[in-house]
């Protein structure tokens, strides 16, 4: 059966299920938001009602379609936010474990749109790896790291721009293009902050996160959306196989920043932490999630489970990735 073709009652089920997944990928990197929505049977849908409305095509269908999806999302981000950024930075390689097996789970889904491949597509997987892992390196040596306040309302703004990706087509997870640009913590921390004040109907608390986060991050996803999905349509179908060999470079090399033997550690003096250098007065007032990180040898134990983690990983995506090609096949 044709997405079109769906009674409206369906078609919103499908969308709160594929939201309430895909808010939840869009926190965890490594998952794509476009794979669940795949899963949910509601991603035609959704891209199809992106463009109408970007487009200035008004119809309930669409409204009904992107009503669902973005409510059900918001929940989803509001209520995870907090116990994730909690887990990342109390059991790091565990979770970096994890997102390494879910990241390269994508890849299937991206290789199955790929078909047989060619020069284009391995050229264009050449240029993503490449700049995801300097991106990755250059957030490693604290490069791409936002420097100071003035940067942080541009960076969220950029970091709602990234994480809009994630909802456009499947494979591409927008949460870890957040984790590399070192936005990744500090917007579920913004998010948690937030969600607090809005239980406690705390309206000056609720000014700072809405300021600093959420409004920034918001607007950058509204103008994610409308811009990637119109450019991805564009370059897929003119360029399809260049663009697709892209998202798998992409892919491949966010694993890059994935090392997950990595431990936060308390800030020295000398430190430098956005932008300032530390002292002895500064370094009492940094946060645990602004600890600089560094690398550390596994011992066995550790070796073994992150192995497990890291296929743990990819069955899962894999089987997201299966749930969606039955949907298809079911509604087809």
């Amino acid at each position: 059966m044709d997405g079109s073709e769906q009674p409206l009652q369906k078609v919103a089920a499908r969308g709160v299920m594929g939201g309430l997944l895909m808010g939840m990928a869009n926190l965890v990197p490594g998952i794509s938001g476009g794979t669940m929505l795949l899963a949910a049977g509601i991603y035609p849908d959704f891209i199809e009602s992106i463009a109408d409305l970007t487009r200035l095509r008004f119809h309930l269908r669409a409204f009904v379609v992107l009503g669902a999806v973005g409510g059900a999302a918001a929940v989803s981000i509001l209520l995870g936010a907090g116990l994730l950024k909690s887990l990342v930075l109390d059991y790091r390689w565990v979770m970096y474990s994890l997102f390494i097996g879910l990241t390269l789970g994508g890849l299937p889904v991206v290789w199955a749109l790929v078909g047989k491949p060619d020069g284009r597509v391995w050229g264009g997987a050449a240029v993503g790896f490449l700049g995801m892992g300097a991106l990755a390196l250059a957030q490693a040596s604290g490069v791409a790291t936002p420097g100071g306040e003035d940067a942080s309302i541009p960076m969220m703004l950029m970091g709602g721009i990234a994480g809009a990706s994630a909802m456009i087509l499947p494979g591409v997870s927008g949460g870890y293009l957040l984790l590399v640009l070192g936005l990744y913590v500090p917007i579920l921390t913004g998010i948690d902050a937030f969600k607090d004040a809005l239980k406690h109907a705390d309206v000056g608390a609720m000014m700072d996160p809405v300021v600093s986060v959420v409004a920034p991050v918001g607007i950058g996803v509204v103008i994610g959306i409308a811009l990637v999905s119109n450019a991805v349509k564009w370059l897929l179908e003119r360029y399809e196989k260049a663009t697709l060999g892209v998202l798998l470079g992409l892919l491949v090399g966010a694993v890059v920043g994935l090392w997950p033997f990595q431990e936060a550690v308390a800030p020295k003096p000398g430190d430098i932490i956005k932008g300032r250098e530390m002292t002895p007065e500064l370094i009492e007032h940094v946060k645990p999630k602004d600890y600089p990180v560094r690398t550390f040898t596994p011992s066995a134990g550790q070796v073994v489970g992150s192995l497990g983690l890291v296929a743990g990983g990819l069955a899962i995506t894999g089987a997201v990735a299966w749930i969606g090609r039955r949907k298809e096949e079911n509604d087809g």
